[in-house]
């Protein structure tokens, strides 16, 4: 009975730890590693924009087939079934009967009519139109060109955003890493400077020096950690994956390419490759196709229609093989004067879209002029601030010899850890703005999506 009772309660303890690290293994972050690449697959993947822009494509696709079904003939077919009463007919007259000779002697006889039976068919097939049919159908493709070139652009745009996402968690992620590391050698310092401290060897004023320096790390991690962790989150939930998923980024092929080309040729590649600015370009052309639609009003209209008509009237009428076809031509005069409005109001669509095309070449320079500014001028940041951390780390360590030696004081030696410190996290940081920049004058000048797609495939 004893040996029983061991046993049951030994599975029950089993079962329990089994239960204990479950929950634990369940409650622990789930880790991904994650390439820039991965990321901006998984952001276009899941990106509602994009497939709101598929939706457009679709829709204007649409648009140019409706615009080529003017081309096709038009046919119409009607028929009716009708119940007719037996009307009430009183002649003032008698009508005569030539044949018989006789007048005004025999009332008129009417055939009992009590129901009808009509059905017609037209058909019409349009030959000329004054090119309103064939701009219409310009004028569609192009603006469905320009839907596709809106939805790439949005496309280059979300990559840029993944990309600064990127390496915006990179950096609060080495912010923690190297505030973490920094941690440990203070923490380390002061219990050093605690026996120290506690042989007489220090003043116990030098022992709070580095005790308040251990607390303000310990402050700083947890901010670092919690922006951190924000910045996972929502970069986690810009890609479709869970929120509570903990992030492991590869930057091992960090962009920090040098420029060599200069600054005119990114903006003749913007002008060649933008999405945007071909996009305009598109409504531009479909402007002008609308110019022609208007003045097709000036012109007649000519169309080959053919028709059928049939009808059965018991008592009276029987219609049957009647048809007809041939040319019917239609002009209407009062588009001589009236359509000159609508003419006008056309050139115009068309001469503010040239000059939004102007305006927006004048911005493409400048975004690209800031861009190429921007990313050489984060190439010299890279190569300082690599200088002082190589400064910092040096003056560190002369620092804490001279204090070693009693030739320099705590606070130096702190104030020079301190220093080491901001000099690696702004080396780190200057390295993912270079990559930032770089990707970014890419976008500004449209081969951003030509270079992620070229990795992809």
């Amino acid at each position: 009975m004893n040996k029983s009772i061991v046993v049951l309660k030994t599975g029950l303890t089993l079962g329990y730890l089994f239960i204990t690290v479950v929950q634990g293994a369940a409650q622990e972050p789930q880790t991904r590693a994650l390439t820039l690449q991965e990321a901006v697959i998984a952001s276009l993947a899941h990106s509602n924009e994009l497939k709101a822009d598929g939706s457009k494509m679709e829709a204007a696709a649409a648009a140019v087939q409706e615009a080529k079904n003017s081309r096709l003939p038009e046919v119409d077919i009607s028929g009716q079934y009708l119940r007719v009463n037996e009307p009430n007919i009183h002649l003032a007259f008698s009508p005569s009967d030539e044949n018989t000779g006789t007048d005004g002697g025999n009332a008129a006889s009417f055939p009992t009519v009590d129901q009808a039976l009509i059905g017609m068919a037209s058909a019409s097939l349009p030959l000329f139109t004054g090119g309103k049919i064939t701009q219409g159908i310009a004028s569609a493709r192009f603006l469905e060109e320009a839907t596709r070139l809106d939805a790439e652009y949005d496309r280059s745009h979300l990559i840029q955003n993944t990309v600064a996402a990127y390496y915006n968690l990179y950096k609060a992620q080495a912010a923690v890493a190297l505030v973490k590391e920094n941690l440990k050698s203070s923490q380390q310092r002061v219990k050093d400077f605690m026996n120290l401290e506690a042989n007489g060897l220090i003043a116990r004023n030098d022992l709070l020096k580095v005790q308040l320096q251990e607390s303000n790390l310990e402050l700083a991690l947890i901010s670092a950690e919690n922006n951190a962790a924000v910045c996972n989150y929502n970069f986690s939930l810009m890609l479709g994956m869970d929120g509570n998923t903990l992030l492991v980024l590869d930057t091992s092929d960090m962009a920090t390419a040098a420029v060599t080309q200069p600054v005119d040729v990114w903006e003749a590649s913007a002008l060649d490759h933008r999405s945007d600015y071909l996009a305009l370009a598109s409504r531009g052309k479909a402007a002008k196709a609308g110019v022609g639609v208007a003045k097709s009003a000036y012109f007649p209209m000519l169309a080959l229609s053919a028709g059928y008509v049939g009808a059965n009237i018991p008592h009276a009428l029987t219609v049957t093989n009647a048809v007809n076809a041939g040319l019917s031509l239609q002009y209407n005069l009062g588009s001589l004067y009236k359509a000159g409005a609508s003419v006008r109001q056309a050139k115009a669509r068309e001469e503010e879209m040239n000059w939004h095309l102007q305006q927006l070449t004048e911005q493409i320079k400048s975004e690209i002029h800031q861009a190429y500014l921007a990313y050489t001028q984060s190439l010299k940041k890279i190569d300082v601030y690599q200088k002082a951390m190589e400064q910092a780390n040096e003056n560190y360590r002369i620092t804490k010899n001279k204090y070693e030696n009693s030739l320099a004081t705590t606070t130096d030696l702190l104030d020079a850890d301190v220093a080491r410190l901001q000099a690696q996290i702004d080396y780190a940081y200057a390295r993912a703005d270079a990559a930032v920049a770089y990707h970014q004058l890419q976008e500004r000048s449209g081969v951003e999506t030509d270079a992620f797609t070229a990795k992809q495939n």
